[in-house]
């Protein structure tokens, strides 16, 4: 077995980790966020999906966002120890931010893509970064629709990992994708038992 072979495995236990936690709600799940990314930069790279790759830099510092976000509560400082912040839906501003700075994000990596890299595959890596980014600033703020975001990244990534010959990945996005479904009812359950 290649290298890249054992990486895109380790990859692939690390991203099953990963859901497991986003699933629960598990603050852990932002220790698989700086894991995941280390290993999928090598993977990307040398695959040439380079946005991909570029969006592993991103993954690495909203991680500890993320962490921060979870457990603390994300808002105040009165000086007492805050709950953590809770799952709420994505009020319409936010949609707004998501939609608007989904497309713009598009825009400006799949001009990257195409006048700086040799991709093969600029508007499908620029789409699946782009969504992603933003997908993982919903999750950060605790979003429960994060879920559909990430129905939608991980379907593209299914067709663009199978093109690309990352079966592993292209698997372990087809479980995502079904698992978003899943995630998405999880979490408006969880946030039903908050109230």
């Amino acid at each position: 077995m290649n290298p890249d072979s054992i990486l895109e495995i380790l990859g692939f236990s690390v991203g099953l980790l990963y859901l497991w936690w986003e699933y629960h709600a598990n603050p852990k799940v932002w220790l698989a966020s700086v894991i995941m990314p280390a290993i999928s930069m090598w993977i990307y790279y040398s695959k040439g999906l380079y946005a991909d790759f570029g969006i592993n830099i991103y993954y690495l510092v909203i991680a500890v966002y993320g962490f921060v976000i979870w457990t603390r509560g994300g808002s105040g400082s009165t000086g007492k120890k805050k709950a953590s912040l809770p799952i709420a839906h994505t009020p319409r501003w936010a949609w707004v931010v998501a939609i608007v700075g989904t497309l713009v994000l598009w825009r400006g990596i799949w001009w990257i893509l195409v006048s700086f890299t040799d991709s093969t595959v600029p508007v499908a890596d620029a789409f699946t970064t782009s969504l992603s980014i933003v997908g993982l600033w919903m999750l950060a703020r605790k979003y429960a629709e994060q879920w559909l975001a990430w129905f939608v990244v991980d379907i593209v990534c299914c067709g663009l990992y199978l093109y690309k010959g990352l079966p592993f990945y292209c698997a372990l996005y087809g479980i995502y994708t079904v698992i978003a479904i899943f995630g998405y009812r999880k979490w408006l359950r969880l946030m039903a038992a908050q109230q």
